[in-house]
């Protein structure tokens, strides 16, 4: 019975360390990131207070009043949104701890479990080499012989269940190690959208500040810049149409994909569509040509806005720049690797540059209400990749002026609906 014993004493020696000296750190931590995710519930309430407060302002009407209040409850929310992501950082931190701690224990239980397969294993070769026959002749009747026999099969088994533990600890290890890589991609994903939501405060902030000085908070005067502002938009739109309309352009189909294809993902997580692609109600009003370029998503000012496939940026800018309220505001055209390409238009903060490779699903930047714009939401314009390209003109309806944006054919203009997937 000696071996069977010893084998006893080595798995009491392997297991009883780990059963408490792991829970007592990870039942505290897990206790700690359970209350940041409810902290991250209540801000997520907080939050949709005030961006449905800023859309409500947006509805009622374009007035000086209702715009600094859709400023104000926007900051409200993405004063909010920056608390809710150093919360998601904090609780990714005490998860790397956690899984850290898991990977340790992990580890020296492999050790220890280890060194007692080895001593096993040599006790085997020392006091196992004997046949059974010899130890059948070893001994003078065969109760002693089955006693011993048993004993053999005991320790045998002994040593299949250390290999079996070592397995499943490495198991473990491996699937932990795998959840701290993630969580450390998520934590870096976090830190740049803190980054990106932090820029889009302080450009509310300015916009709050720039309206009330060009209006010296006068009602009048924010009409007055409103009826400025179409008359440049109209007089813009003609412009920039007369232009495109004389682009030639003619369809290869096989260089695009096929409708109803799903070739893109949608840019936004809550999708909300505030206007569609081509002749519209809303096109035949709003539009010169009577018809609408491209289609609309009513997002809060900060949302986050995500490449709808991988490509590359073909370009950046912002129209604001040289001539306010006429055109995208801030922009980004990317050309996708299908064939595709896109123009995200009216945003607050641009997180990517010309010649970037982007991947499906990266964020690009942070939604707005720059450029022509009666309220926060994402214009979202397809192309054929071929057909459009950045270009920079001089403005007949901003006399002196010159506007860089993305410029293609009318013809290549796309439906979006045609490539995205089913709404959500």
């Amino acid at each position: 019975m000696k071996m069977n014993k010893l084998f006893i004493l080595i798995i009491l020696l392997v297991v009883a360390p780990f059963a408490s000296a792991q829970s007592v750190d990870v039942a505290a931590l897990q206790r700690e990131i359970d209350d940041k995710n409810q902290k991250i519930q209540a801000l997520n309430v907080e939050i949709a207070k005030y961006q449905n407060l800023a859309s409500q302002a947006s509805d009622k009407g374009a007035s000086l009043k209702q715009q600094l209040t859709v400023l104000e409850q926007s900051r409200k929310a993405l004063t909010l949104e920056i608390t809710k992501i150093q919360t998601k950082i904090d609780s990714a931190n005490l998860n790397i701890k956690q899984l850290s701690s898991k990977i340790t224990d992990s580890k020296n239980k492999i050790d220890t479990l280890h060194d007692g397969l080895e001593k096993s294993l040599r006790e085997i070769s020392q006091n196992d080499n004997f046949h059974v026959v010899i130890n059948l002749l070893n001994n003078k009747n065969f109760s002693d012989f089955f006693v011993k026999l048993d004993e053999q099969d005991q320790f045998n088994a002994g040593i299949q269940d250390k290999v079996s533990q070592i397995k499943n600890e490495k198991q473990k290890l491996e699937t932990n190690k795998t959840a701290v890589e993630k969580t450390k991609q998520e934590l870096a994903d976090l830190q740049k959208e803190l980054t990106g939501k932090k820029k889009v405060v302080e450009v509310t902030k300015t916009e709050q500040q720039k309206t009330l000085t060009d209006t010296k908070s006068e009602e009048a005067a924010y009409q007055k810049l409103l009826a400025d502002a179409t008359a440049k938009k109209i007089a813009f739109e003609k412009e920039i149409f007369d232009y495109e309309s004389k682009i030639k352009f003619q369809l290869d189909p096989n260089s695009i994909p096929q409708s109803g294809s799903s070739a893109l993902m949608w840019p936004v997580d809550d999708v909300r569509i505030t206007q569609l692609f081509g002749k519209t109600a809303a096109g035949k009003r709003l539009y010169l040509s009577g018809s609408h370029n491209g289609m609309d998503f009513g997002v809060p000012v900060g949302t986050t806005l995500k490449a709808v496939a991988s490509g590359i940026v073909a370009g950046t800018g912002d129209t604001d720049i040289d001539c306010r309220r006429v055109s995208f505001g801030k922009w980004v055209l990317i050309k996708f690797n299908n064939g595709l390409a896109a123009t995200y238009g009216h945003m607050s903060v641009i997180s990517v540059k010309a010649g970037d490779k982007v991947d499906a699903g990266q964020i690009i930047g942070y939604s707005g209400n720059t450029g022509y714009s009666t309220g926060p939401h994402l214009h979202l314009s397809v192309y054929v990749a071929t057909a459009v390209n950045v270009q920079t003109r001089p403005s007949a309806s901003c006399p002196g002026k010159s506007l860089t944006m993305p410029v293609s054919a009318v013809d290549a203009y796309l439906d979006p609906m045609l490539y995205l997937p089913p709404k959500k």
